[in-house]
């Protein structure tokens, strides 16, 4: 799986070794690690280690203590059950638990889920009954992850990931919407209450600030239904129209009343865009083994000229600080620098790319 930050994580600046303060233990801490044989993430699992021993002299509270421990665990748990389908696209779907199995949009979840599946992507949901059991259904058991959640009421795993090793029970929502960003390809929100509202707002607003790289994400309603659209009435009326939101923050989503159209809205995102990270500055579009024309290239500038901070979009080969992801240095790409202002716009230029022209 891609770094989920589109290249944040791998730009945080090196540091200097972290160190207890005392020579000897950070001795002891190096003897431990290579004993262990954690390999080329020693540095990293240093780090980790001197960190929770330096929790013990800061006088914390068993509740604090007991928070850092089950997130790490939960996290680390998750990471392993995913690692097996890291070249496999998913996407996530968001929705009510509460929605019934003869209710049009539990029936159009599963639609969605099972043709997802058809075009090889894997179904990530909450685990949980209502549309999230739809989607299971219809991508199917051997398809699906289940991200559960413990909750005093309503929350049970579905009868279709129950019992499957694929089903992670969370005790946090951090750390289980965490891991719905960081393993999807695509975001897939149906109608729900408060859970599904959170959830689908948090991807937006980090893909609006670019905490998050920026993925196909659609919402859909049932035929003939007006969920989605009364949502988008609020945010104009409420957010446009005070300043609070942009227009271009409208492109970060779209609305159907149509299952094929989001399906297809999410295979067109990967037409010809692969990746995106980001180089310092530089922001950089890895393609489908497909370089642009050299007309498509002028077009690119011509129309997103605004968004560029300096200089123009250029395609070049693979830059010398992207060799920490050696299976894409084969892949051609565009680079260029951006105002990080708008995420609206840099979809716009990822919709622009899946059009452009290709060299045959």
């Amino acid at each position: 799986m891609a770094d989920f930050t589109a290249g944040a994580i791998h730009a945080l600046p090196t540091r200097p070794r972290s160190s207890t303060g005392n020579p000897e233990i950070d001795e002891r801490i190096k003897q431990l690690i290579e004993s262990w044989d954690a390999g080329k993430s020693s540095d990293l699992i240093r780090e980790m280690v001197i960190t929770a021993l330096k929790m013990g002299h800061d006088d914390l509270s068993v509740a604090d203590l007991k928070l850092f421990s089950r997130s790490l665990k939960e996290l680390r748990y998750a990471a392993r059950v995913f690692a097996p389908y890291a070249q496999q696209k998913k996407v996530v779907v968001f929705g009510s638990a509460r929605i019934q199995p003869n209710e049009p949009s539990y029936i159009a979840a599963e639609d969605f889920a099972r043709k997802m599946q058809q075009h090889g992507y894997m179904s990530i949901t909450g685990g949980g009954d209502g549309i999230m059991g739809a989607a299971q259904r219809g991508a199917g058991r051997e398809h699906s992850f289940g991200l559960n959640i413990r909750l005093p009421f309503e929350q049970r795993a579905n009868e279709t990931i129950d019992g499957d090793p694929k089903l992670i029970n969370f005790n946090y929502f951090f750390t289980r919407k965490l891991n719905f960003l960081k393993e999807t390809h695509a975001v897939a929100v149906f109608p729900g209450g408060f859970g599904t509202l959170d959830e689908g707002f948090e991807v937006l607003t980090l893909m609006q600030t670019g905490k998050a790289r920026i993925l196909p994400y659609v919402m859909v309603d049932r035929p003939g239904g007006g969920y989605w659209e009364t949502w988008r009435s609020f945010l104009t009326d409420c957010l446009l129209k005070q300043g609070l939101i942009s227009k271009d923050d409208f492109h970060l989503f779209k609305i159907t009343q149509d299952v094929d159209a989001a399906v297809a809205e999410i295979l067109k995102f990967y037409k010809n865009y692969h990746s995106y990270r980001w180089v310092s500055h530089r922001m950089v579009i890895r393609l489908q083994q497909k370089k642009l024309t050299e007309a498509a290239i002028t077009h690119l500038n011509e129309t997103f000229g605004d968004i560029l901070q300096s200089g123009s979009i250029i395609q070049t080969v693979a830059l010398p600080e992207e060799q920490n992801e050696p299976d894409l240095l084969a892949l051609p790409r565009i680079v260029f620098t951006p105002h990080r202002t708008n995420f609206g716009r840099l979809r716009l230029l990822i919709n622009a790319v899946n059009d452009a022209d290709v060299v045959a």
